[in-house]
């Protein structure tokens, strides 16, 4: 299953995607999107757009995301945000913006999250900065820059301009 629908999945140049995340479904990977290695993103339902992609589809996720080592990440529609190690995300819950989904934290309800809230800690406390926090801009180029040199990466669509490993 995961290498019929492994061919379904596009990787715009600028996104770093590890060889190891599982990524199932018909998926667009836009620039700017770095998804760490044991990393699950699942669109089985309808088409995931992550980030720009040029013709619209139902499940559109805004630009500069993170989804770090061991995250799984189901949701129907979120802005952009942090999704950190083994945190798991459901497909019912909507992440709006600048939300951080802390580490091993695991929600599987039915709601929005709030812009700008994190949830963190062994029982998943939720906490709204009064703050919109720092982009993931500084973290993204960081990423985007040391990970092709040592690790393996997915093959970016025609036109890449990001190193790829094979």
């Amino acid at each position: 299953m995961a290498e019929k629908a492994e061919k379904s999945v596009k990787i715009a140049p600028g996104a770093v995607v590890y060889i190891e995340s599982e990524i199932w479904g018909d998926i667009t990977i836009g620039s700017r999107t770095v998804i760490h290695s044991k990393a699950w993103i699942i669109a089985e339902a309808w088409p995931r757009v992550i980030g720009e992609d040029p013709k619209p589809k139902p499940m559109i996720d805004g630009n500069n995301n993170v989804f770090d080592v061991g995250c799984y990440f189901q949701t129907m529609k979120m802005g952009h945000n942090a999704i950190e190690s083994k945190a798991y995300v459901g497909r019912n819950i909507i992440l709006t913006s600048s939300c951080i989904i802390g580490a091993c934290c695991n929600l599987n309800t039915f709601e929005v999250i709030p812009e700008n809230t994190m949830i963190y800690g062994t029982d998943c406390l939720c906490q709204v900065q009064t703050n919109r926090p720092q982009p993931q801009t500084l973290q993204l180029d960081f990423l985007m820059k040391i990970l092709p040199k040592y690790h393996n990466l997915k093959k970016t669509m025609k036109g890449s301009s990001t190193p790829v490993k094979n």
